[in-house]
């Protein structure tokens, strides 16, 4: 029975995943629907990275196995980073890595579950105080309790501890048993919750790269929202720029199960009629509403029921709730704002948490439409006077351009300012700039052994490209090269010609 033990130790890491509560409340044909999603998503996502995963769904739980043989360190480090990407898939609550066995005799097996569980456990008590918690499915001659006090005393026999703690323990002891099958909890990973992807509607989000609007959006995806994006662009190629890395961001981290659309809406024109023909004090309502009426043409082509946005009521002038009325009175279709009561500060905070905040404080602000004095109390007849001097065949035509691209393909199809020159081998006075998310520089540090490396991430490019020094050769660098690339033609095309692209696997013959 050991070497059986052990060789599935070696060879399997197994992780239960528990479903958000309001999954299991909900009628049978829709908990089995939510669950056979949920699993089809944590498979597609484990399958983009890890090879060997198998993924099963049960009426409760789904359980997911990687056969490895890494050594016990690498073992660790894997397993961490694969209970991080379930920890961003939307309709988990939590995560447990278990060792699981299956017992043949379970109303006879308390020496048995005994000494598995001091050989999953025992080093963890050591010189701690601790508690055993069983919880039981299906039919048992004991109770858990039973259970709960022998392997209690078991483990103060077998290990040097401070004891058993009921109340408040060093160490919680974690075990379920389904029937005859036994799960030892070694670790639990709190889950992101809300709904899976896949389940639920598709929404349009307006986004602009800020916190508000990156937030608004992970908020609707982690609900378990299929989230497109919507991008008017205000401010040229920079703006755009940073907006599609924030929103491919968004989606790789927390909805890579499915693909979504990034739709740019070119609004300059508008603007710039907004400025000719509208007064001062009303551009800020008359611009919300005119990019209300684009992304309801956008979502109806779509088949898109609703739009997301990021305001909060009374942050800024234009969102008093006075003036959403007014704003929201353009389009029929539902307009969600899930930052609606929260303060500033918190959707700051929760930005840092998902990972957008860098991305928001180096986005470049395009004010377009400044008011001298804007009316926090608009009229509508007001609006409508102002409306009337304005030319909608400009609108017309920034709807009739806008460009519609799959999420996974944004970054390559912006036009760069320039061509750029790849160098497979630096000279010795080149200096490597690290651009890549942090996230991805902790996973594969740059090795380089001639060459100075800086770290400056791409969406801080733009904000520290004049602290480097006009007479050296620097060359930008990520895994894939499509980020340098961008950010190396973009850079050059505004006069920028000392920077160039390290791709050490281009071949240059």
């Amino acid at each position: 029975m050991a070497r059986k033990i052990l060789s599935f130790i070696e060879l399997y890491m197994k992780f239960v995943i528990k479903l958000f509560p309001e999954i299991t409340i909900k009628s049978k044909p829709v908990r089995q629907r939510f669950v056979r999603q949920l699993r089809q998503n944590i498979s597609e996502v484990l399958k983009r990275e890890y090879e060997h995963i198998a993924v099963q769904g049960f009426w409760d739980k789904i359980e997911v196995s990687l056969k490895s043989s890494h050594p016990t360190g690498e073992s660790e480090e894997l397993t961490q980073q694969i209970a991080a990407t379930l920890q961003r898939i939307p309709g988990i609550a939590n995560i447990l890595r278990v060792q699981k066995y299956t017992i043949e005799n379970i109303n006879e097996g308390f020496d048995e579950i005994a000494e598995l569980t001091q050989k999953t456990l025992g080093d963890r008590i050591l010189d701690k105080t601790f508690v055993v918690r069983v919880k039981r499915v299906g039919t048992h001659n004991f109770k858990s309790t039973d259970l709960e006090r022998f392997l209690g005393g078991a483990l103060l026999q077998q290990n040097q501890t401070k004891g058993v703690e009921l109340h408040n323990p060093d160490v919680t002891v974690k075990l379920e048993l389904r029937h005859s099958e036994l799960y030892i909890v070694e670790q639990r990973f709190e889950g992101l919750g809300g709904y899976p992807l896949g389940t639920l509607d598709d929404v349009l989000s307006l986004i602009s790269g800020g916190f508000d609007s990156t937030v608004s959006s992970y908020l609707t995806m982690k609900r378990g929202l299929k989230t497109h994006f919507c991008f008017f662009n205000l401010g040229g190629s920079a703006h755009e720029i940073g907006v599609k890395q924030v929103a491919q961001y968004l989606w790789q981290k927390y909805g890579v199960s499915h693909r979504v659309k990034f739709v740019t809406v070119p609004f300059e024109g508008v603007v710039a009629e907004i400025l000719t023909s509208v007064h001062h004090s009303q551009m800020g309502v008359v611009l919300k509403r005119m990019m209300l009426r684009a992304a309801t043409a956008v979502a109806d082509e779509m088949g898109i029921q609703a739009l997301v946005k990021g305001d909060s009521v009374a942050q800024v002038s234009s969102q008093t709730l006075t003036n959403l009325v007014v704003v929201d009175s353009v389009t029929e279709t539902l307009v969600l704002r899930p930052l609606i009561t929260m303060d500033k500060l918190d959707i700051i905070r929760l930005s840092a948490q998902i990972g957008t905040e860098e991305f928001a404080k180096n986005m470049p602000e395009y004010c377009g439409v400044i008011s001298d004095k804007p009316t926090t109390s608009a009229k509508k007849e007001r609006i409508l006077e102002e409306e009337s001097k304005f030319d909608f065949s400009v609108l017309d035509k920034a709807i009739e351009d806008r460009i519609i691209t799959k999420i996974d393909q944004v970054m390559t199809k912006i036009k760069t300012a320039a061509e750029i020159d790849l160098v497979s081998v630096p000279n010795v006075d080149d200096i490597i700039i690290d651009i890549r998310h942090p996230d991805e520089r902790e996973k594969k540090p740059l090795m380089l052994t001639n060459n100075k490396i800086e770290i400056i991430a791409f969406y801080e490019l733009m904000s520290k490209i004049e602290q480097l020094e006009s007479t050296n050769t620097y060359l930008l660098y990520c895994d894939k090269g499509t980020m340098s690339q961008l950010h190396a033609s973009h850079l050059k095309g505004l006069g920028y010609e000392n920077i160039a692209v390290y791709a050490p696997s281009h071949d240059t013959a």
